[in-house]
C-alpha cells in the first residue's frame, strides 16, 4: 500500500516544527492519533523516520532522506487539486508558464492579463525563472511554456520568437556619462558595476563581450533583482546594467538615468519555447497565437 498522505503531512510538520505535538495542533488532531499515525507510518517504511525526547523530535537518517520527496510530493497533490477544482467549475484547467525576469517586468504581465480577460475558463499559473532554469523545468514537464532568452541552450524544445529587449546603463543624473551621446560598452569597464548575479544569461553576455575587448568588468555589487541594482546605484556604489524598458520604469521612480548601450548585440530576443507535444495542445497554441500577436501589436 502507498503511504498516506495526510500521515505524510503530519510527518513534514513534526520535522519543520520539531515536535510532534505542535504538528498535531497544526493538524487539528490529538497527540494521541498524530502518534499513532506516525507509528504506521515508520511501520510502512520499516524504519524510524524521527527521534522522540524531551525536547521534541528529529530527524532520523530516513526521516532526513524523507523529507525532501514527502514534501515534492504533497506539493504536486496540492497542484492536482487546485487542477481538479478548475474542471470542477468549467474551467478547462491551468496552463504553468515559466518566465524570465525581463520579461516578467516588462511585457509579459499585460499579455497575460489580456488573455486571461478573454479566456477566463484558463487558469495561468506564472513563475519567475533564470532561463536556463526554465529550460530544465519544461524537458522535466514542470510547465508547459516559457520564455527565455535567445543564446540559451534549448534543445528537445520548440522556439519561436517573441519580443525584443536592449540592455541599458543605470546611473545616477550627475554620473559623467549621463551627458555622453551615445553610451558604449567599453565606456563602462573603468567603472564600478552594479550587476545581476553571474548565473543571468545577461551576465554571461557581458561576461562575453568584454573578453572579446580583452577586458574585465568591475563587478563590484552582484544582487538577484532589477530593483536591487537601482537602489545600489540609487546608494552611490556604482552603475547598473539591466534591460531598457525595466530599468526606465524602476530608475524614473528613483530619479535615475537609464541610457541604452548602442552595439547590436545589446539587443537581446526573447524567445517563447515548449516541449514539441505541449505544442499541439489547443490551449497552449492558443495562449502562443496571442502572446505572437500582442507582441505584433
Amino acid at each position: 500500500m502507498l503511504p498516506d498522505i495526510d500521515s505524510l503531512a503530519l510527518f513534514v510538520r513534526a520535522a519543520e516544527l520539531r515536535s510532534l505535538t505542535k504538528a498535531a495542533e497544526a493538524s487539528h488532531i490529538g497527540l494521541a492519533a498524530a502518534s499513532r499515525r506516525m507509528a504506521l507510518l515508520e511501520h510502512r517504511f520499516k524504519t524510524p523516520l524521527l527521534e522522540r525526547s524531551s525536547k521534541g523530535v528529529e530527524l532520523t537518517p530516513a526521516g532526513a532522506s524523507l523529507l525532501p520527496h514527502a514534501k515534492t510530493l504533497l506539493v504536486e497533490i496540492n497542484q492536482m487539486q487546485a487542477e481538479m477544482r478548475d474542471h470542477a467549475s468549467g474551467r478547462k484547467g491551468a496552463l504553468r508558464i515559466l518566465a524570465n525576469t525581463s520579461v516578467m517586468t516588462e511585457s509579459l504581465p499585460e499579455h497575460m492579463a489580456s488573455f486571461a480577460r478573454s479566456n477566463p475558463d484558463v487558469r495561468l499559473v506564472l513563475e519567475e525563472r533564470w532561463s536556463h532554469e526554465i529550460v530544465r523545468a519544461l524537458l522535466a514537464s514542470q510547465g508547459d511554456l516559457g520564455v527565455i532568452v535567445d543564446g540559451t541552450p534549448a534543445e528537445g524544445l520548440e522556439c519561436l520568437p517573441y519580443v525584443t529587449d536592449r540592455i541599458a546603463v543605470v546611473m545616477q543624473p550627475q554620473h559623467a556619462m549621463a551627458r555622453a551621446p551615445e553610451m558604449h560598452f567599453a565606456d563602462l569597464l573603468d567603472d564600478d558595476l552594479i550587476a545581476l548575479e553571474s548565473s543571468s544569461s545577461m551576465m554571461r553576455l557581458l561576461t562575453e563581450q568584454a573578453v572579446i575587448a580583452e577586458r574585465t568588468l568591475q563587478v563590484r555589487v552582484e544582487v538577484r533583482s532589477f530593483e536591487a541594482v537601482c537602489r545600489m546605484v540609487q546608494a552611490g556604489l556604482g552603475v547598473g546594467l539591466l534591460p531598457y524598458q525595466a530599468a526606465s520604469v524602476l530608475g524614473k521612480g528613483m530619479n535615475l538615468t537609464v541610457r541604452p548601450l548602442t552595439e547590436e548585440w545589446a539587443e537581446r530576443r526573447m524567445l517563447i519555447c515548449m516541449k514539441k507535444e505541449r505544442a499541439h495542445h489547443p490551449t497552449v497554441a492558443k495562449l502562443v497565437r496571442h502572446m505572437v500577436a500582442s507582441a505584433a501589436a
